[in-house]
């Protein structure tokens, strides 16, 4: 079941990212989900000409909450993974419906964007507390990733 609903997040990130005024048919999703498909092994997020992309402001806030609650958990000592990974889901299905951008920035955007919720799902998924509070150290990074490339 959690398979289905990463699935259908996925589809949803691709969907709104190029989609955003369309209807689309589950036929449609799926091609898009193929076409954006990522190895994260071989693509390196690139820089805008040694600047850091722009990420459109409505996006913005959803990024900046799932840091700040990382951080807030790591700096309260909390141990509820679960409800973490929860809350992280949830900003990043914002983020997904909020997503208007395209482009070269866009690609850039997935390439950080695809090992990140890769991240919040080992989370979720998780049952081991020292493995889990690994996984958040990961997210942790992954902001720090998010900032290093995107403005």
């Amino acid at each position: 079941m959690k398979k289905v609903i990463v699935f259908g997040m996925a589809i949803m990130l691709l969907w709104s990212c190029n989609n955003a005024t369309e209807k689309s048919t589950m036929h449609q999703e799926t091609e898009s989900h193929a076409e954006h498909h990522h190895d994260e092994n071989s693509e390196a997020i690139e820089l805008n000409n040694g600047e850091k992309w722009l990420v459109n402001e409505e996006m913005k806030p959803f990024v900046l909450k799932g840091e700040e609650l990382v951080n807030e958990y790591i700096q309260a000592n909390k141990t509820d993974y679960k409800e973490l990974a929860v809350q992280l889901k949830d900003k990043n299905s914002q983020l997904i419906k909020s997503c208007t951008m395209d482009g070269k920035s866009h690609d850039e955007l997935h390439k950080w964007l695809h090992p990140h919720l890769e991240l919040v799902k080992e989370l979720e998924n998780e049952t081991d507390t020292t493995r889990a509070n690994e996984i958040v150290s990961k997210i942790q990074h992954s902001y720090q990733v998010y900032h290093q490339f995107f403005n």
